[in-house]
């Protein structure tokens, strides 16, 4: 990517976005801190996970969709003509809601992101495999069937695996659209933990609805309302003594 740097702050300023005449997101100015993890509340269909399919440029599969403003990466401007969008994508992973493994070996969902970028020697690959189950803290439970097809796994095994699969890119970032909405209580919990782990090195962005969730494991919080940001700040700040009253009505439930 052009002059990717190991600065992962994100920034957008002037952020708007059409789906044709819908106008999805109004004037968004934010800085997301980096090595942090950074949650994105609001009720459904507020602009969350469009906001966050921005930065790994998502949005520029969907018909009709139109964005103006400055998005940067560190100091990469990700709309610059000459940034290379598979080199952004992936430094910028992307994990979703669902679990998507491909139907395909544990191994070869692991390997898929490497082998496109180039690797072809297999000790490199297993070195690589191994490493990002370790760091999904999911290693241990699968390395005696890496050949078994990852569509037998439990949801909250997968949802690891998806996570491992996008660690195995090393990217800066990590993108997470929420990410353990279909999960048990004891997956996520794991996914939690995982996520307190990895912002050591990764700056991580998650969308959730859950607001003990975004209690928990967010250093920053944002509130969204109806395309607008609201309120953008540290975690206990906004959820203690927010300073606008939409978002007290809506931590405390009596939104609406």
């Amino acid at each position: 990517m052009k002059n990717f740097t190991d600065k992962t702050n994100i920034s957008a300023k002037d952020c708007n976005l059409y789906y044709g005449d819908f106008h999805a997101l109004k004037n968004i100015n934010v800085e997301i801190p980096e090595r942090q993890v950074t949650a994105l509340i609001g009720p459904s269909g507020c602009g969350k996970s469009t906001f966050l399919k921005i930065f790994n440029r998502m949005n520029d599969l969907v018909e009709g969709c139109r964005i103006t403003g400055e998005y940067k990466i560190g100091d990469v401007n990700i709309f610059d003509k000459e940034t290379d969008v598979n080199l952004l994508r992936k430094n910028v992973g992307m994990v979703f809601q669902k679990p998507n493994p491909f139907p395909m070996s544990i191994y070869d969902n692991i390997a898929f992101a490497p082998r496109t970028f180039g690797v072809k020697n297999r000790y490199d690959l297993d070195a690589i495999v191994e490493k990002s189950l370790r760091k999904a803290d999911i290693w241990d439970e699968v390395k005696d069937r890496l050949k078994k097809n990852a569509v037998g796994m439990s949801g909250g095994q997968q949802q690891r695996l998806c996570i491992a699969r996008a660690l195995a890119a090393e990217p800066k970032i990590l993108l997470m659209d929420e990410p353990t909405s279909a999960l048990d209580p004891i997956s996520t919990g794991k996914i939690e933990e995982l996520v307190d782990e990895l912002k050591k090195d990764i700056t991580i962005v998650i969308v959730t609805h859950n607001m003990q969730q975004a209690a928990r494991i967010a250093d920053k919080t944002a509130f969204f309302l109806l395309g607008e940001l609201i309120e953008f700040g540290d975690t206990e700040q906004v959820f203690t003594s927010p300073e606008d009253e939409r978002t007290e009505r809506y931590i405390t439930g009596r939104f609406g």
